[in-house]
């Protein structure tokens, strides 16, 4: 019987933050952006309850019995997310977002960010995120080699 230690586990943890956003960029006029993102490019932005999935795999150590001690991962989401994130105006409150689109898609690469720069690599496998219960943005740190854009 093999042992637990050599057996990869994949472990999660989910927090749910609500924060206000804007679509729009500047790039783009407003009737360019009314077009494309619709009424969530209105001025006075609207908001989301996201549900934010992280997780991590690796093997099961020998001694603890954990992939990762999810006390630990707790203290990093609430430091890397919900201190970031929760109840604010993305587009005004977060530095990064103040030149960057605040679609889920640019939300989870910014969340995975924020986690990697903590984490041991290799450790951090995904991040997912619902911005409400049909929609959702899943990000495991792929760069996009050779796809194109669609629109």
């Amino acid at each position: 019987m093999e042992r637990s230690e050599n057996r990869i586990v994949y472990i999660s943890r989910t927090e749910t933050f609500s924060a206000g956003h804007r679509l729009f960029t500047e790039q783009l006029t407003d009737v360019e952006n009314e077009k494309i993102f619709g009424k969530c490019s209105s001025v006075n932005g609207h908001g989301h309850n996201y549900k934010v999935r992280v997780t991590l795999r690796g093997p099961v150590h020998p001694v603890t019995g954990m992939v990762f001690n999810l006390t630990i991962l707790r203290r990093l989401m609430t430091e890397c997310i919900m201190d970031v994130l929760d109840h604010k105006n993305i587009n005004v409150d977060v530095p990064h977002f103040r030149n960057t689109v605040t679609t889920s898609e640019n939300i989870v690469i910014f969340i995975w960010n924020q986690l990697k720069s903590k984490l041991d690599d290799d450790l951090l496998y995904e991040v997912h995120m619902q911005s409400n219960e049909s929609d959702a943005a899943t990000y495991r740190g792929e760069r996009a080699a050779g796809l194109s854009q669609l629109h």
